[in-house]
């Protein structure tokens, strides 16, 4: 149940209070763990603990099966967690939406539901006391630390009622409920044909890698880069990430047309998610693909 006006504006003042009051302390230290927070540094901590024995283990299909993992969960994150479900950019029949979505989900960030709420509210509440992952609170917060706070998070944001369109489908209800079943599933799969090479190397390297990358959007890409648009935040474009972030870092061109399939918008601008996304498109799979107008872009620029 959403909150009324007047008890959104009290909300808004007491979170910014508690901001005032020494946010930086919430990160790690001088807090309450919650369950959710131990199971989500326990994860991390494991993934991580996997990339120190993968050169230990090394071959070379077990190389490739980092690149699969790598990319079929960067593009599960990009085309369909964040373009797909989170802006709506473009529709999909829905056996290939719950398909992209399932991608998504062995990248090992969450459920389709709770990464979705918290990059909605990450757009609302841009570089504000209530982004969940401000850059003003610290690089570090805003690349990792925030993930292993979720009390903080319904602090600054509230509960997941953002989410009310994901919410109604009952296939990712069943996601959010049984998403560590699959996660242990994947790696059981993972180690079954390919032993700790493949364990280490595809949950170890490649989904750390992929973690860290999405990771940068948050932190580096509000940081460091260039702006094309005039966005009331601190969006950047890092041209030298896009190739690793599937397009995802031209960052200030996704501020500046949130609902855009396309984020690499200039021709030279790497967007591999864009591609498939107009790949799908010319084969009548992907249909509403969204893209600034003209009239838009002249009133985003920087420079007329």
């Amino acid at each position: 149940m959403s909150m009324s006006p007047s008890e959104e504006e009290n909300h808004r003042k007491t979170v910014e209070d508690k901001a005032e009051m020494g946010r930086r302390k919430r990160a790690i230290w001088e807090r309450k763990w919650k369950r959710l927070d131990i199971v989500k540094a326990f994860a991390s901590l494991f993934v991580h603990f996997l990339c120190l024995l993968a050169p230990f283990h090394f071959t070379w299909p077990a190389l490739r099966v980092a690149f699969v993992v790598y990319t079929v969960g960067g593009l599960g994150i990009t085309v369909s967690y964040h373009r797909n479900l989170a802006h709506r950019s473009f529709k999909v029949p829905k056996w290939l939406e719950y398909l992209f979505a399932y991608c998504g989900l062995l990248a090992i960030q969450g459920d389709p539901i709770d990464w979705v709420s918290t990059h909605r509210y990450h757009h609302q509440f841009t570089d504000s006391a209530r982004d969940p992952h401000s850059p003003n609170e610290g690089f570090w917060f805003s690349h990792l630390l925030w993930l292993f706070d979720t009390g903080y998070l319904v602090e600054k944001c509230g509960r997941k009622t953002n989410v009310e369109d994901l919410k109604r489908q009952w296939y990712y209800k069943f996601l959010q409920r049984t998403v560590m079943y699959h996660i242990l599933a994947f790696g059981f799969l993972l180690y079954y044909f390919g032993g700790l090479s493949f364990l280490t190397w595809g949950m170890g390297i490649g989904v750390a890698m992929e973690h860290h990358v999405t990771c940068l959007i948050n932190s580096l890409c509000h940081i460091w880069g260039s702006r094309t648009w005039k966005t009331n935040d601190t969006s950047r474009n890092v041209w030298w990430l896009s190739v690793f972030s599937f397009g995802e870092s031209w960052h200030n061109n996704h501020h500046a047309f949130e609902s855009s399939a396309r984020q690499g918008l200039e021709w030279w601008q790497i967007d591999i998610s864009w591609y498939i996304v107009r790949f799908l498109e010319i084969i009548g799979l992907a249909t509403d693909v969204k893209l600034p107008s003209e009239s838009q872009r002249r009133r985003m620029a920087l420079v007329r």
